[in-house]
């Protein structure tokens, strides 16, 4: 070794600092820095890091003719100068995608065509152009996560049942999880939900946690579903919650945790879950607007950004609607030129990430 060459223990911490495109570039440099770069070992000790990363927005719409459509944008100072379209190339077997969601970089997107026999999720990491496809059970309900211990995506498939004349007695659920490390799939046969879940494509992915809005006729609460342990467990409101009404409450995500939007007439109340020995939940601002506006994400200063349309009428299906960042001291400005038809937008933030990288069964683009 020349007296001028960094040690290599030395180079690998170095890399696990820098971002994911030059990584990316660096696997050219040797073979070393590519069979290093390529490790699942390295890949989980950069996503540790993964904070130290830009933060970028995706936004799935569809565009006026009804194509689907995603825009990233880089959430920094610059915002939203900084864009760039991307394509999704997956086989021509996989339409109807709808996102359900980020984990620690990486998106999911899951494809349910009528046949139930061509359910599938698709697992992208738009940084490095990478996708994954996996085939799910007959199972009506999916989610997704990355465990956090061991950066290992994770897909739940669920199955619930019940008598809707007495939902606490009759309620049966079934759970299969899918690992990727494994390609497999296997039942959980403990730790189930207690209560169904009400509205599964509505759900919120944070950093270890999965949760849902409980089904009636139980007063509002949350289900969660913890990646590590892959434990269910009921959350309980407060009491302004609890009693809403339950089509006016939404489950958003705000900085890497749990936001739970109360809609009153034209009023959004933001409140953000903190974590602790007892959650709670904490009310952080208030937004009254003159036509029924929406919150489809927030930006990770905690700025929320929203579906406006000039059109007075919500049920307008001619009407064109577009995204803008909510500033509470000057109202809504710095509109995303985004537009597309009503209730169609949807937005996810995710962190720069190398999980993917090195799969020789991904689809790349």
């Amino acid at each position: 070794m020349s007296e001028y060459e960094i040690p290599f223990h030395i180079q690998e911490d170095i890399m696990k600092k820098l971002p994911v495109k030059s990584l990316v570039q660096f696997r050219s440099v040797s073979k070393a820095w590519k069979s290093l770069i390529d490790s699942s070992e390295f890949i989980a000790a950069h996503s540790n890091h993964r904070h130290t990363q830009p933060q970028h927005l995706l936004v799935s719409y569809e565009d006026p003719i009804m194509k689907e459509r995603y825009v990233c944008f880089v959430d920094d100072d610059t915002f939203p100068q900084q864009r760039s379209v991307l394509t999704l190339t997956l086989p021509l077997s996989v339409k109807y995608l709808r996102l359900l969601g980020s984990s620690h970089g990486l998106l999911c997107l899951y494809h349910s065509h009528h046949n139930p026999a061509t359910k599938m999720v698709v697992l992208w990491n738009p940084l490095i152009r990478k996708s994954i496809v996996v085939d799910v059970p007959k199972q009506p309900y999916v989610c997704f996560g990355v465990c956090p211990l061991t950066c290992d995506p994770k897909i739940i498939s669920i199955y619930q049942i019940w008598d809707e004349a007495n939902i606490e007695t009759s309620f049966r659920c079934k759970v299969m999880v899918y690992t990727l490390s494994s390609g497999k799939w296997r039942s959980l046969s403990s730790n189930l939900p207690t209560k169904p879940i009400r509205h599964f494509w509505l759900m919120v992915v944070t950093d270890r946690f999965i949760y849902w809005l409980v089904e009636l006729p139980n007063p509002n609460m949350i289900m969660s579903f913890d990646v590590s342990n892959e434990k269910f467990e009921v959350i309980d409101l407060p009491d302004s919650l609890a009693t809403h009404h339950p089509t006016d409450l939404h489950l958003s995500k705000l900085r890497d945790s749990l936001a739970m939007l109360q809609n009153t007439e034209n009023i959004l109340t933001v409140w953000m879950m903190e974590h602790g020995v007892q959650r709670s939940f904490t009310k952080l601002f208030i937004i009254e607007t003159q036509t029924p506006h929406q919150i489809v994400g927030f930006r990770k200063s905690g700025v929320p950004i929203m579906q406006v349309t000039d059109d007075d009428d919500p049920d307008d299906f001619d009407a064109q609607y577009k995204l803008a960042v909510f500033e509470p001291n000057s109202g809504y400005n710095n509109v995303i030129e985004v537009s597309g038809s009503p209730v169609c937008f949807e937005v996810s933030s995710y962190m720069e990430t190398l999980l993917l990288l090195g799969r020789s069964d991904c689809n790349s683009y």
